[in-house]
């Protein structure tokens, strides 16, 4: 299966999941193999993400939001290690330690992620201002819908609802 031409919207609900693992690594890896199945990322989009979030951590304390909401965290690479233009909903059913994007010396507990598969390396921080836009201005009762949700479909309708692409 072919992922559609990146001029589509930025949310496919094939390429949301609801992940078991316990650390960085096996939630990278796990979601990695599955879009490369999926043809959205290529072979060597796995040791990338995880080499560029060693470098630049991606973590986002929520908490200077709202702090009733669980952190997240954003994770990508370059362009070049993907094959299309989405955003990857991930909820964690347990929490994965991350370093914080503001300060990488500092760790905390993420519940959910918002992977992005950017291959317009122009972009990259459209999408990324995109996702926090949306996690600002959405209303409380909304956000807290995503996190709390326990299919990938609601996660999908919450988000083709309030996500301004």
């Amino acid at each position: 299966m072919m992922i559609e031409p990146a001029h589509s919207k930025l949310f496919s609900p094939e390429l949301i999941f609801i992940e078991d693992a316990t650390t960085q690594e096996d939630v990278f890896k796990q979601v990695s193999a599955r879009l490369e199945t999926l043809g959205a990322v290529k072979p060597t989009f796995y040791d990338n993400l995880t080499e560029r979030e060693r470098n630049y951590p991606t973590g986002i304390d929520m908490s200077v939001v709202n702090t009733d909401y669980p952190n997240v965290a954003i994770p990508h690479t370059e362009g070049e290690f993907v094959n299309t233009r989405r955003i990857v909903p991930i909820k964690l059913n347990h929490p994965i330690t991350f370093h914080n994007m503001i300060d990488p010396e500092q760790t905390f507990p993420v519940k959910f992620l918002f992977m992005i598969l950017n291959n317009d390396p122009e972009g990259q921080a459209n999408v990324l201002a995109q996702i926090m836009d949306f996690l600002t201005t959405t209303p409380q009762s909304e956000l807290e819908n995503l996190f709390n949700a326990t299919d990938t479909d609601s996660i999908y309708q919450l988000l083709a609802t309030h996500f301004k692409n």
